[in-house]
């Protein structure tokens, strides 16, 4: 019989490379070989290679269709290889029929752990609807019920978007795992504050390569025990600890002390913040460009229940104008945290804890004139015993509002800019992407770099955030009570535009505020997807039709819209897509919030946040009924803290920036697409963020504090940390 070409691609990383015996079975229209040894003298598989096997074929299976790859444990003895089944990682495997036929790439990307099998298609993205081989279409139907059977979902919270069914990511596949270079510098980067010393410090690891795995089974113990990682991962605690801070419940002393404390941890814009947080236009600023640039929208009225006048807001105004003119040029704007009314709060080191649902009335100056407060109201019931704050009020009323507002966008943004949409949409996305479309579908390669860590990140939130007595509990103002019922109660209100920058955008009358490069960096991102989106929904989609009779797609955006956003058709989320247009724009969406929309609200988060006292976690005291009474002593008072603050700023730290492994928006190392269309596509992709590159670095030379959370390079591709 004839002979077969076989090329086998390891992946790079430590761990990826495998003792175990492997071999291929080819299936044809004619049917199936039995298992073919890929067998060299010496050891196959080594990390990184790409080794080349013959291989024949007892019979003629036709034309083929399917390569099944096979691993079983080695039976003779095996130097230095792991005692238990190693895990072996494919890049891609190529079969080269006989005489002189052009070959075929299968690629894989996947982990094969223990004994098993893996079945790879040939690499061109087919629809369902292209395929007309019945063992073609049974082997779509198999794989997707294998996955729906892996992947599985549970009701975390009640009223919250459902997600991945495991407690723990030491139970989590191989395959959505993070790798050992993500692992290790994940706790190293908590670690390098504090002294190398071995009850807060893990061994030193090189970084591994971009297809960097779990290590071998006999290392991972050291890795992934629990209680070893957090301590790790938390490693900036034991600085915190020895100085006898974590323990310490009780006020800081002075803001100077706060100020020595976290010193160890220096960045140019924890500078920046320290040294503006007090000013107005820093504090309006950061509602354009800090953690939460989501909130502002366009003031075309004044709320009833926010009774601003004319005499309260003339110092700033100036001659000549008065709110309702102001209102009708379009130059004020409005911050509510109404959905904060009502919320439950939280008792830290047996204290109750204090929230507001603030107004913040703002006001843009003339031509490029800073964005400026005008007026806070610290509850949404306006009376003698809610006062309008004013900046011509004395400086610590003045400042103790715009603190209150501060930590009211602190438990906004986490609970919901970042947490709910950042963090839990995203994983709705992933989840149903493995469940719902196959490797082979074009969507599901386009979609699963932007998928790459989430269900690791969003498991290992639920155990070392989230739950019961972790961070969020221990340490906010709200804790996860709170945090529940405000997830629950936005989840009512969270609807697509939202989700879909241009739409939010307009929706909040935000387009023409000068300096909000939030927005302008956004659609630059949001357009340079959408035309890479619309290129690859041209090459698979020929018309309309044949996006509605794409079933396994429509079964994706319905698992969505059913086990995500739990069927509420008042989320104006699509339940199906008929047209081409809407699927560039769901599509769009999901790469965005997946990539952009986590870096804009991620990121900055130590930076904003490192100096306490401008985005503060709780507060102690409850919100000023009247003018005059706040001092620096009642200020101090009121402010989280001492083992709360390091609590929360240690988090955010670990938090705000991409561990090892990363690979920025654009990049796709595992290449799941074989075809030239969607490779131009790709490359071209990648130039245009390049310019969008260049053209966000040119501006951020000439500002102060530069905006960096949407330049190309710096946005992860998926929902990672």
């Amino acid at each position: 019989m004839a002979k077969f070409r076989v090329r086998v691609s390891t992946g790079e990383a430590l761990g990826a490379g495998t003792w175990d015996k492997m071999s291929v079975s080819i299936v044809g229209t004619r049917g199936e070989t039995p298992p073919l040894p890929l067998d060299h003298l010496g050891k196959e598989f080594n990390a990184g290679a790409e080794e080349d096997f013959e291989v024949t074929p007892p019979q003629d299976v036709g034309r083929v269709l399917l390569v099944r790859v096979h691993k079983a444990p080695l039976a003779r003895s095996r130097p230095l290889a792991p005692s238990a089944g190693d895990a072996w990682f494919c890049r891609w495997l190529q079969l080269t029929p006989p005489h002189g036929a052009a070959p075929l790439c299968f690629p894989c990307y996947q982990w094969l752990e223990g004994e098993g099998s893996l079945l790879l298609r040939e690499g061109t993205a087919k629809i369902s609807w292209e395929d007309h081989h019945p063992t073609l279409q049974q082997q779509r139907r198999e794989e997707l019920q294998a996955r729906r059977e892996a992947y599985r979902w549970k009701t975390y919270i009640p009223g919250w978007p459902r997600c991945l069914n495991e407690e723990t990511v030491k139970n989590l596949n191989l395959n959505i795992k993070y790798s050992v270079a993500k692992n290790t510098t994940f706790y190293l980067r908590g670690g390098s504050a504090c002294p190398r010393t071995p009850a807060f410090c893990p061994p030193h690891h090189q970084e591994y390569g971009s297809h960097a795995p779990p290590p071998p089974t006999r290392a991972r113990p050291l890795l992934t025990t629990y209680s070893h990682r957090v301590m790790a991962a938390l490693g900036a605690l034991a600085e915190l600890k020895l100085k006898g801070l974590l323990d310490r419940k009780g006020l800081w002393k002075s803001l100077k002390e706060m100020r020595r404390v976290f010193n160890f941890r220096k960045t140019p814009a924890v500078e920046y913040v320290f040294e503006h947080w007090q000013e107005d236009a820093f504090f309006a600023y950061q509602f354009l460009n800090g953690l939460n640039p989501v909130l502002i929208r366009r003031c075309h009225y004044l709320p009833k229940n926010f009774p601003v006048t004319d005499a309260m807001v003339a110092p700033v105004l100036g001659p000549g104008t008065s709110l309702q003119a102001e209102l009708e040029k379009g130059s004020l704007f409005l911050v509510d945290y109404g959905l904060l009314a009502g919320v439950r709060t939280n008792v830290i080191n047996g204290r109750p804890q204090f929230s507001t649902a603030p107004m913040t009335l703002l006001y843009q100056r003339p031509g490029r004139g800073p964005l400026l407060p005008l007026a806070i109201q610290l509850s949404q019931t306006p009376g003698p015993n809610s006062p309008i704050f004013l900046p011509s009020d004395d400086k610590w009323d003045w400042l103790l509002a715009k603190t209150w507002v501060r930590n009211a966008e602190f438990s906004i943004h986490e609970a919901l800019t970042h947490l709910l949409q950042a963090h839990l949409v995203p994983e709705v996305f992933a989840l149903a992407t493995l469940r719902q479309l196959p490797h082979c579908h074009p969507l599901f390669k386009l979609l699963i770099p932007h998928t790459r860590y989430t269900l690791h990140i969003n498991t290992l939130a639920r155990e070392l955030l989230i739950a019961p007595g972790q961070v969020v509990d221990r340490s906010t103002g709200l804790g996860i009570g709170g945090f529940s019922e405000l997830i629950q109660k936005n989840m009512e209100q969270l609807n697509y535009s939202t989700l879909c920058l241009p739409d939010d955008i307009r929706a909040r009358g935000v387009e023409d505020i000068p300096d909000y490069y939030y927005r302008d960096d956004g659609m630059q991102i949001w357009g340079a997807v959408e035309r890479f989106v619309s290129e690859m929904i041209d090459i698979y989609y020929p018309s309309d039709e044949s996006v509605r009779d794409d079933s396994e797609l429509q079964a994706w955006v319905w698992e969505i819209f059913s086990e995500g956003f739990l069927g509420r058709e008042s989320s104006g989320l699509p339940s199906t897509l008929g047209t081409r247009e809407a699927l560039i724009q769901y599509i769009t969406m999901v790469i965005f919030n997946c990539s952009a929309k986590h870096s804009a609200v991620s990121a900055g988060q130590y930076d904003f946040g490192a100096w306490m006292p401008n985005l503060p976690p709780t507060m102690q005291l409850p919100p000023p009924t009247s003018k005059g009474q706040a001092r620096l002593e009642g200020f101090l008072a009121t402010l989280p803290p001492v083992n709360a603050t390091c609590d929360v700023v240690t988090a955010l730290w670990l938090l705000s920036k991409e561990p090892g492994d990363r690979r920025p928006l654009g990049t796709y190392l595992d290449e799941h697409f074989i075809e030239e269309a969607p490779r131009r596509s790709i490359d071209a992709f990648q130039s245009r963020l390049a310019e969008i590159s260049r053209n966000i670095q040119e501006r951020n030379r000439g500002l102060a504090l530069p905006y960096p959370y949407l330049d190309p390079p710096l946005i992860e591709n998926s929902v990672s940390i």
